[in-house]
């Protein structure tokens, strides 16, 4: 395939991507800023916003079972069939839920019926980023694997500013109606992106090396059981590695959102647009260090973002709570830029870790699982940790974010350099090669 054959791939799965996260990082932010309101409203606001939190972290409970159930028919059926069902189930979900009744209409049916949308949106993007990253990384040249995986990962930030974009303009549209009706248009506009995303995905073509490796030795029966047997440590260690990342990224994107209007006393809009910004500049960072990883390796780039996630966990809430506008927005483009080391490399990362016949299954279990223990679970921590001190200081919050950062450096180190040779000449994956311990994942043909 040319390189624009190559650029398509890469683009529709960023698209697609950025679709799902639009709808995924939708409800985070709105989490943050009137789900407490319209489905908690009885409890105490702390509490409300804690209970709203959790209907964030519930969405992260299921994205490892949907990353192994839709990893399975991902490596037994093709990668291309999956990605359109995870894309259409997601945007479904998204939309219904800009059409329940708050808990005003039908009480306590209404935080019941949210949190099972949720549950079933985050089961189908469970099974979504691992196969879109497939898809760009397989169809990749050699020595751009990073490069073209990456496009992927800017589904990321174009969904989050998609979102807060979305959120600030349904604001300006439905002003004091915000909270009746304003907050459902996001919502519902998930159907018109969903559309799009179908269009762009059904124009490419199934993996290269999918349907190579299928021809020559078939697909296994259970591929995550082949994983877990051949590969448990290479799965837990992937995990530790999204894990730390996935803390800073929704503390940053969700958290934060919640801790500076309602413990700061910022405008909403100050930093839905902190967000926007940062969105941009991650998606600048996640091509700069994807490509740098490309030519020096993803050990010590993933590396040095993982110490930029600990080093500047305390200077984030120290410019944060000087409430200055422009101190705001550089703290947050900050955060969203420099995690991007990590970011950016990590499509390419997680395919070296695991051979073709079993890399759909091995990409979404370890990526999804650090996803549920971080990501999932970040905001609601951070909230909690928010209130262990009588003052509501943010550096217990800060601990936490270096602790995260800690994990993910160790499990860098222990899994070293990871190399993608593209197809071998009998048509499966040299991927998965590791320089430090030799531990990679070739092919598997049982």
């Amino acid at each position: 395939m040319g390189n624009s054959g190559v650029r398509r791939v890469a683009l529709a799965s960023s698209a697609g991507n950025a679709v799902e996260l639009y709808d995924f990082l939708l409800y985070g932010t709105a989490s943050a800023l009137v789900f407490d309101k319209l489905f908690f409203p009885t409890f105490d606001p702390r509490v409300g916003t804690l209970l709203a939190f959790a209907t964030f972290g519930a969405g992260f409970l299921a994205r490892p079972l949907g990353g192994v159930v839709i990893g399975h028919f991902g490596d037994r059926v093709g990668r291309r069939s999956m990605l359109v069902l995870t894309l259409t189930a997601t945007g479904l979900c998204t939309a219904l839920i800009g059409l329940l009744p708050t808990y005003d209409s039908i009480g306590i049916a209404a935080p019941v019926l949210l949190v099972l949308l949720r549950v079933v949106q985050g089961f189908f993007l469970g099974g979504e980023q691992g196969g879109a990253t497939l898809m760009a990384v397989e169809h990749a040249p050699p020595g751009r694997t990073a490069w073209y995986g990456s496009w992927t990962f800017l589904g990321s930030p174009l969904g989050l500013l998609l979102a807060n974009g979305a959120l600030a303009a349904s604001t300006a549209v439905s002003g004091d109606a915000f909270l009746s009706w304003g907050w459902r248009l996001p919502f519902l506009f998930s159907l018109v992106l969903v559309g799009v995303g179908l269009y762009v995905r059904l124009s490419v073509e199934e993996s290269p090396l999918f349907r190579a490796a299928r021809e020559e030795a078939g697909t296994l029966r259970l591929p995550v059981v082949h994983v877990l047997r051949r590969s448990w440590r290479r799965v837990l260690l992937g995990a530790g590695v999204n894990l730390g990342f996935n803390m800073f990224i929704f503390v940053l994107a969700t958290f934060v959102v919640s801790y500076g209007t309602k413990q700061l006393g910022m405008p909403r809009s100050t930093l839905l647009n902190a967000g926007l910004a940062g969105a941009v500049a991650q998606a600048v960072a996640i091509l700069v260090f994807a490509r740098l990883s490309d030519r020096v390796g993803r050990l010590p780039v993933m590396l040095g973002g993982a110490v930029f996630l600990g080093v500047f966990a305390l200077p984030l809430f120290w410019l944060l709570e000087t409430r200055s506008p422009a101190l705001v927005v550089a703290a947050v483009v900050i955060g969203f830029a420099g995690s991007a080391a990590v970011f950016g490399p990590m499509p390419a990362y997680y395919a070296e870790l695991f051979g073709t016949r079993v890399r759909y299954s091995g990409v979404s279990l370890s990526y999804q699982l650090g996803s549920v223990l971080g990501g999932g679970l970040s905001p609601l921590i951070a909230a909690w940790l928010l209130e262990l001190t009588p003052t509501r200081a943010s550096w217990p919050v800060s601990l936490y974010l270096v602790a995260g950062a800690v994990v993910t450096a160790l499990c860098l180190v222990a899994l070293g350099e990871t190399v993608f040779d593209g197809p071998t000449p009998s048509g499966g994956s040299a991927a998965g090669k590791s320089a430090a311990h030799g531990a990679g994942c070739a092919d598997p043909k049982a």
